[in-house]
C-alpha cells in the first residue's frame, strides 16, 4: 500500500476537495430546501404538460360526447382513460408543481391524505384501465364474433378497474401516523 505523504505519485486532490465539499455537511446548521433552478424548470414543464394534457383530453371528451348517435363499447373505454388522465391532469401535476413551489406541504394533514389518496387513485386507474382497453382488444381479435358480449364485459372489467383503484389508493387516508413501537425503533450504539 502506498503512502499518500511520502510518495508524490499519489493523487491526493480528489481527496482535499471532497472533504472541502463535505464541510456544509457536518456544520450544525440546518440546510432548509429552497426553491432551486431545476425545481423552476420542472414547474415550468410540469404547467406546459398539464395545459397540452388538459387540452387534448378534453377534446377527447367533447368528441366522444359531440357523436352521440353511434355507441361503441370501445367509446366506453376511450372516455374512462381519459377521465382517468384528466385525474392525472388536473391532481397529479398541479399538486407536484404546487409542492416543488412552495417547497413543503402548507395544506394540512387531511388535504395532504386527500391529494395522495387521489394521486395513487389516478394513477392506478390510468394503468388498470389501459390494461381494460388490451383485454378488450385481445377479446375483440380471438373472438370477433362475440361483440354482444363485449359491451357487458367492459363495464365489469371497468367496475373491478375502478373498483382496485380505490381499494389500492384507500391506505393513504387511514391514518398512519402513529408513535412507532418498542420493535420498530433502532438503537445506534
Amino acid at each position: 500500500m502506498r503512502d499518500p505523504v511520502a510518495d508524490p505519485h499519489v493523487n491526493v486532490t480528489s481527496n482535499c476537495s471532497l472533504a472541502a465539499s463535505n464541510l456544509t455537511a457536518v456544520a450544525d446548521v440546518p440546510q432548509l430546501p429552497t426553491f432551486t433552478t431545476a425545481a423552476k424548470v420542472r414547474v415550468i414543464i410540469t404547467f406546459v404538460l398539464c395545459g397540452a394534457s388538459a387540452f387534448c383530453n378534453l377534446a377527447v371528451l367533447w368528441a366522444a360526447h359531440r357523436d352521440g348517435k353511434r355507441k361503441s363499447h370501445v367509446r366506453v373505454l376511450i372516455v374512462n382513460l381519459t377521465v382517468a388522465d384528466l385525474l392525472v391532469t388536473f391532481v397529479v401535476m398541479p399538486v407536484d408543481a404546487a409542492w416543488n413551489i412552495t417547497v413543503q406541504w402548507l395544506a394540512g394533514d387531511f388535504a395532504c391524505r386527500l391529494l395522495m389518496f387521489l394521486k395513487l387513485l389516478a394513477m392506478y386507474s390510468c394503468a388498470f384501465v389501459t390494461v381494460v382497453i388490451s383485454l378488450d382488444r385481445q377479446a375483440a381479435i380471438l373472438n370477433p364474433l362475440a361483440i354482444n358480449k363485449a359491451r357487458m364485459r367492459n363495464r365489469i372489467m371497468l367496475a373491478v378497474a375502478w373498483g382496485v383503484s380505490v381499494a389500492l389508493s384507500i391506505p393513504q387516508v387511514r391514518n398512519t401516523l402513529q408513535e412507532p413501537t418498542v420493535s420498530e425503533t433502532v438503537s445506534i450504539r
